[in-house]
């Protein structure tokens, strides 16, 4: 059997020259070590950044010693494996250099057989400054390579970006929404293995073809041995047991075992079906004693990027279990600077939020990390599809063939530790690198070609096309067959012409958005620009009031203070929104209410997008927003703040992204009536409206008998407004829309007939009364229209509807989760103190029966 050990204990570090050594944990890294030591300041507070780019212009030294249990150190093998070093560093064992690593996202494996002792065994990893190591290689090109988010004047080194040359985290340079901390250290576990005869390295469940009939599949078993073995081969799974004799010459093999299941249980994304699981266990036994074994989890399905031509251009949709599926989601980028410092509860409470949000994709983005194992396992079981990048983003790259030979391996041992994850969709190639450089249109793009001669234009081109034309899509095709590759998003089609590069006028791939807030187009242009699939849009907001209160003094609680500024990454980001802000809504009364409003801005840009984008189906198949999650606590485009805090944008995606929902359209005059279903069965029910003045009298209804289609659109009416209205004044009703089904609502909308800064809201009298017995839920009345009541809890969770409207006479009944950290992702429980806030008016803390 193979035997391991972790070495996570007795970790302590300096920097290079200096004698003190000061405590580690490993995994870690030097910020956060040096944070923990209090040798620095909270890096995330006030303007603490700044100060802290000396770090990365310093080289490092983690060191431990550690004993061989008796049983490991016996083994004929034995070997030490770095699941990840960031970035560069050289490893020492005894005394012995091991091995030299020069790639965050790689795993480094070094036989340590020969230098073993039983006791006192030391290990030192040295790590060279990123900084010193990659400013030579920006003067042996002799030209900088574009890297717009390189924060390099924050980092000391002018406009000299060196990002691009290190495989690391691009992140870690600097964001428009994140800071600049260039870490090193050892981010993930280090291990010892020890084993004798035969080991296996890997096990891929290769799906041939799945359906609900069969499922014929394929193990491919790599296995290592260190001598000639002779033995018994098993695999097992649910409804399999398979037994095969195998004779394995010394050395690196690899075994095909195909097999089939019958009526395999199939995985399904969220909202169309169960993500079923299965376990594989492969096996090698001799004379009854098992010598290896190797557990892996998969889902059997078939998912597939369709692009077939059709009368307007190319479809760009994901089939599931053949079975076309729109898209909900959002883009993910990494959950914290500091990679250590994400736990499992984090990944839970983010892919359980968007499960609760009623997505079905999120996209890992290119410019972060090829995400822990954990976070594709909980995508694995709550039904989240990833559409995986490449890690490229928003820069061009070195084409030395060594930089090629390392992103080479770099991509075949990813793809390689992704590929049984059922949940992986696609693999992109880079983030807008080909709509950035757009090398076949001379006036498009971001303006990077323009700085160089053509000969290095071409040179850089040709670097490009290699990476992502050649490489990327041969490491999929070799070792992930049954995943879709996509050279670059956004992108129109790969054409080698000026057809390839995706505009807003594009009728085929996917599109990113972003003349709504880059653009300053006002939102109503969201409707007016719909691509195929449209996999970033997204528009900013503030933290809540107790986030930004952990970074800023209440002296520096104004748009323009310099703290705000640097928790701004957008250069006109706080402008941005202020100058939206007075577009729709009436001016805030303060700082806080500045805050709540920006929340309600950002949530009706995205609603207004989601909505647009779901009434095009089937010609738009996909919506992710930009973004889902913060690395630290900033104003952003996420829906989350920095510690998990739902903002209203994440409580309006999950009412927009509804399987069921429907949507009032006013164009001009005229009111579209429309149902989306994403459902795979019929729906009979009635659409019910009703318009209300503000005190809830009834003004006007309509009830309409209706079929919603599976999967499908269904235009129900077209109604003049001036008929609903009917002389009423338009800033003081509101049209209410329920779809109705055996008794139950399955959406209900509101409608407004002016912009909200023109509706003639009064203060309201919300009450809020808890459910007998149910110290988790309360009923919420007023006495007028209450617009966007925000509920925030003493305790961290989420609410099961919030930042909702409210007419009097109709009662809402809302149940409060708190976040968990034990098995369950939320948990119903008494909320404490609740306050209520509306857009007109606030109410101070309510206290509840048992709060």
């Amino acid at each position: 059997m193979k035997y391991s050990m972790f070495l996570a204990e007795n970790w302590r570090f300096r920097q290079s020259g200096e004698d003190n050594w000061l405590q580690a944990k490993v995994p870690g890294c030097v910020h956060t070590d040096l944070w923990e030591n209090r040798k620095i300041e909270d890096p995330f507070y006030g303007k603490n950044e700044l100060d802290l780019q000396w770090i990365d212009k310093q080289d490092w030294e983690y060191e431990t010693t550690f004993d061989l249990t008796e049983e490991l150190f016996q083994q004929k093998n034995l070997e030490i494996v770095f699941e990840g070093l960031d970035t560069y560093a050289d490893v020492y064992f005894n005394g012995n250099k091991i091995l030299s690593a020069d790639n965050m996202f790689r795993t480094w494996k070094a036989d340590i057989k020969p230098y073993a002792k039983k006791e006192e065994n030391r290990l030192l990893v040295s790590f060279r400054s990123p900084v010193k190591e990659d400013l030579p290689k920006l003067e042996s090109l002799g030209y900088g390579l574009p890297a717009s988010n390189d924060h390099s004047e924050d980092g000391g080194l002018g406009e000299k970006r060196i990002s691009i040359f290190a495989r690391k985290a691009p992140y870690h340079y600097g964001w428009d929404w994140g800071p600049r901390f260039v870490t090193s250290g050892i981010w993930k576990p280090v291990q010892i293995y020890g084993w004798s005869e035969v080991q296996i390295t890997d096990l891929y469940i290769q799906q041939n073809v799945v359906t609900t009939q069969t499922a014929q599949l394929t193990a491919k078993v790599e296995i290592e041995a260190d001598q000639e073995w002779e033995g018994k081969l098993q695999l097992a799974t649910e409804g399999l047991n398979l037994e095969k004799e195998v004779s394995i010459q010394k050395g690196n093999h690899t075994i095909e075992l195909e097999f089939e299941l019958e009526n395999p249980k199939l995985w399904w994304c969220r909202g169309l079906g169960e993500p079923n699981l299965y376990q594989f266990l492969i096996s090698f036994s001799k004379a009854g004693k098992t010598v290896a074994e190797k557990k892996v989890r998969t889902g059997l399905r078939t998912i597939r990027l369709v692009k077939e031509k059709d009368e307007v251009g190319k479809s760009f949709y994901f089939e599931l279990n053949g079975v076309p599926v729109f898209a909900k989601g959002a883009n993910h980028i990494p959950n914290d600077s500091f990679l250590t410092n994400i736990t499992y509860e984090h990944y839970r409470h983010e892919i359980a939020s968007a499960a609760e949000s009623n997505m079905n994709m999120l996209r890992v983005w290119g410019g972060g990390i090829y995400e822990y194992d954990t976070f594709y396992e909980l995508c694995d079981e709550y039904g989240i599809m990833v559409w995986q990048d490449f890690m490229f983003a928003c820069s061009m790259y070195p084409g030395d063939q060594a930089f090629l030979d390392n992103v080479k391996r770099e991509a075949e041992e990813n793809v390689k530790r992704l590929r049984n994850h059922p949940s992986l969709a696609l693999w992109c190639g880079n983030n807008e690198m080909d709509s950035a450089w757009a090398h076949y249109i001379e006036h498009i793009g971001w303006g990077w070609k323009q700085e160089y001669t053509q000969e290095i234009r071409e040179k850089i081109w040709a670097d490009y096309e290699e990476i992502f034309h050649h490489i990327l899509p041969k490491v999929v095709q070799d070792h992930a067959p049954e995943i879709d590759y996509w050279p670059s998003s956004p992108m129109s089609e790969l054409t080698g012409d000026e057809h390839q590069h995706t505009t807003y006028t594009s009728t085929s791939g996917d599109m990113h958005y972003w003349d709504v807030w880059h653009g300053a187009k006002p939102l109503e242009d969201y409707k007016k620009v719909v691509g195929r699939f449209m996999s970033e849009y997204g528009f900013q907001s503030f933290p809540e009031l107790k986030t930004v209160q952990t970074y800023a003094e209440e002296t520096e609680l104004e748009l323009e203070s310099p703290v705000m500024l640097h928790h701004q990454k957008n250069g006109r980001g706080n402008q941005l929104i202020k100058e939206y802000m007075d577009q729709y809504y009436q001016e805030p009364k303060d700082f806080p209410a500045f805050l709540y409003m920006s929340h309600i801005l950002q949530a009706d840009a995205i609603k207004t997008a989601i909505e647009a984008h779901r009434a095009q189906k089937p010609y738009c198949m996909g919506t992710l927003y930009w973004q889902m999650n913060d690395c630290w606590p900033v104003a952003s485009w996420s829906s989350m703040d920095y510690y998990g805090r739902w903002k209203a944008v994440q409580y309006t995606a999950k009412r927009s992204y509804r399987d069921v929902i429907v949507l009032l359209d006013q164009v001009d005059e005229e009111l579209n009536l429309m149902i989306v279903s994403d459902r795979l069965q019929d729906i009979d029910g009635s659409l019910q409206m009703t318009l209300y003045d503000f005190s809830g009298e009834k003004l006007w209804t309509y009830d309409q008998e209706i079929q919603v289609k599976s999967n499908t659109v269904t235009m129900v009416d077209k109604l003049a407004v001036k008929d609903i209205l009917q002389n009423h004044e338009a800033n003081k009703v509101v049209l209410q829309a329920s779809l109705e089904t055996k008794g139950q609502t399955i959406d209900q909308k509101e409608h407004y007939f002016v912009k909200t800064k023109d509706i003639d809201l009064e203060v309201p009298l919300i009450l809020i009364e808890q459910v007998k017995d149910q110290d988790h839920a309360f009923v919420l009345t007023t006495n007028v229209l209450a617009k966007n009541v925000w509920l925030d809890a003493e305790k961290e969770g989420i609410f099961s509807d919030n930042y909702f409207d409210l007419i009097p006479g109709i009662s809402k009944k809302i149940t409060f989760s708190a976040r968990d950290n034990g098995q369950s992702a939320f948990v119903l429980e008494n909320p404490g103190a609740i306050t209520v806030q509306s857009m007109a008016g606030f109410v101070k803390k309510v206290p509840n029966r048992n709060g």
